[in-house]
């Protein structure tokens, strides 16, 4: 079992930039490869970015890349997410996620843990 909390959402202007932060707990969190998803109001949960293991490799979905860094701290079982350059339709619920395998993917369905998510919003 993996527990998982994002803290560092909140209320930004268009073109400001936020870090979220995904603290896990309960296994070997450099076991796992990470993925951040968001979901707006009415919208399907869609996602961001991912990292492997050890940080060789990331991800981004194509809406967030150049604005959005994914960044993992294994040693304080950590994952960052700096969003830069926000614009109002980044606003969502923020999820970290957790799979017990080498690299991250892009599906939901592919994730075993989820956080309970921190609500972003960007005003125009």
């Amino acid at each position: 079992q993996v527990q998982l909390v994002e803290s560092g959402g909140g209320l930004v202007q268009a073109g400001g930039s936020l870090r979220l932060s995904c603290a896990a707990s309960g296994r070997t969190f450099s076991n796992y490869a990470m993925g951040w998803f968001r979901q707006a109001a009415g919208k399907e949960r869609e996602f961001v970015a991912g990292i492997s293991r050890s940080s060789e490799t990331t991800s981004y979905a194509d809406s967030v890349k150049g604005r959005f860094t994914v960044s993992r701290d294994n040693a304080k079982n950590t994952v960052f997410l700096e969003m830069n350059s926000l614009k109002p339709e980044d606003t969502a619920v923020y999820y970290c996620a957790a799979r017990f395998l080498l690299n991250p993917n892009n599906l939901p369905t592919e994730y075993n843990w989820w956080g309970q998510g921190t609500q972003v919003t960007v005003s125009s």
